[in-house]
């Protein structure tokens, strides 16, 4: 095992948290329809970061 191997789980939290606040950014401009496209893909990440653990 590699002294300096990256953490999956970090990388995904990330990418998690950056499709939260951009749906959260298209529900304020009122795109209703990318809100609920970047709300799906979170969730998505999140029973991958789910499967991780």
């Amino acid at each position: 095992m590699p002294l300096f191997k990256r953490d999956p789980r970090k990388k995904l939290q990330k990418s998690y948290h950056q499709k939260l606040e951009a749906a959260m950014h298209a529900m304020r401009n009122g795109d209703i329809r990318k809100n609920a496209e970047l709300t799906a893909e979170a969730e998505e990440i999140k029973a991958e970061l789910n499967k991780l653990d």
